[in-house]
C-alpha cells in the first residue's frame, strides 16, 4: 500500500531564526529562511502537535517552538510531552494525534523515542494516517528523524576505521519502511557508521542527514532534498566482498561496490527504485 501522507525528515540544526552561521549565508546564495520547517506546515491551518518525548528537557524545547513557530506566524501548534509508555494510551493525547494536521518528533535520544513510544496505541495511530490521509505530515528532526526508519542506530560506530561490531542497533518506529536513518551526518563525522549498518542490513538503504538538510518523502518514496546541506545515501544492494563475517570483534572491516549518492537542494530521488531522477534537479529548478 502506498502511503498517502508527506514525511519530512531533518538532519537537526535546522534553521529556527537564529544568526545563521556565516559559511552557510556565504555558501547558499538561495538561502531561504525557515525552508524546512515550512514543509511541516499542514493545510487549512490543523494543528501541529510536537512530540518531545526524545529530549529530558522537554520544557525548554516547548520554548525554543513556540517561538520558532510564531516567528513563521503559525500559532496552531500543540505539545505532547510524553514521558512514559501509559502518558502514550492516554485518551487525550489518542484524540489529538487523530485531529492533527501535522505530527512533529524533536530531537534529544532516539532510544528514548523507541523505547517509549515503540508499539503504543499513538503510534499505531499515527503509522495509519500515515497511509491513508492524504493531507497528514509526520515530521522529525535529528533523533526525531532516525527513530522513523526500520533499523535505528543507538550509539557506537564512529571510530575512523570501520569495526566489526563497534555499533549498537535496534528496531526503529518502522514508519519509513527498508531504511536506517543517521542525522548530523557531515558535522559529526558519521560515514563509517552508517556504512557499516548497511553493511550488516544490506536490503535495508541508508539516509544520512546533514545538518539544516532534509528530505520531504511523498508516496513513501519519492523523496527531495531541501535546505542548504547534503544528504547522502548509501545503497548496500551490490556489495560483493566483504570480510565482515570473517573478522572477529574490534578488527576492521573492508567492503566492494557499496554504492553512494550525495544529495543536495532539489534532488530528487526514488527510495523505491534507490536511483536519482533523470535530471536529479529537474531543468525548471535549476534555472531559477
Amino acid at each position: 500500500m502506498t502511503p498517502k501522507a508527506k514525511l519530512l525528515i531533518i538532519g537537526g540544526a535546522e534553521d529556527k531564526g537564529d544568526n545563521e552561521p556565516l559559511d552557510i549565508l556565504d555558501q547558499k546564495k538561495e538561502f531561504t529562511r525557515y525552508e524546512i520547517l515550512n514543509e511541516l506546515l499542514p493545510p487549512s491551518n490543523k494543528k501541529i502537535e510536537i512530540i518531545t518525548t526524545g529530549s529530558e528537557i522537554q520544557d525548554e524545547v516547548k520554548k525554543i517552538y513556540q517561538r520558532v513557530f510564531q516567528n513563521m506566524g503559525y500559532s496552531n501548534i500543540g505539545f505532547l510531552p510524553i514521558k512514559n509508555r501509559s502518558e502514550a494510551r492516554q485518551d487525550e493525547y489518542l484524540k489529538r494525534a487523530e485531529d492533527a494536521g501535522a505530527i512533529f518528533f524533536t530531537g534529544g535520544d532516539q532510544f528514548r523515542l523507541s523505547t517509549i513510544l515503540g508499539g503504543t496505541p499513538i503510534v499505531d495511530i499515527i503509522k495509519e494516517r500515515y497511509q491513508e490521509d492524504s493531507e497528514f505530515i509526520i515530521a522529525g528532526t535529528s533523533a526525531g528523524a532516525m527513530v522513523m526508519g526500520t533499523v535505528m542506530i543507538t550509539g557506537g560506530g564512529l571510530s575512523e576505521a570501520l569495526r566489526y561490531r563497534n555499533l549498537l542497533t535496534s528496531s526503529g518506529l518502522g514508519i519509513l519502511q527498508s531504511c536506517i536513518i543517521d542525522t548530523h551526518f557531515i558535522k559529526r563525522g558519521r560515514f563509517s557508521r552508517l556504512a557499516h549498518a548497511i553493511i550488516m542490513n544490506p536490503e535495508q538503504l541508508g539516509i544520512g542527514l546533514g545538518e539544516d538538510t532534509a528530505l520531504v518523502i511523498r508516496n513513501g518514496s519519492d523523496a527531495e532534498c531541501y535546505g542548504s546541506g547534503m544528504v547522502v545515501i548509501i545503497d548496500g544492494r551490490t556489495i560483493d566482498q566483504t570480510n565482515i563475517t570473517e573478522v572477529e570483534e574490534g578488527e576492521p572491516v573492508f567492503v566492494e561496490n557499496l554504492i553512494v549518492h550525495l544529495l543536495v537542494k532539489g534532488c530528487q530521488f526514488s527510495i523505491a527504485d534507490r536511483t536519482l531522477a533523470n535530471p536529479a534537479i529537474p531543468v525548471s529548478k535549476q534555472s531559477k
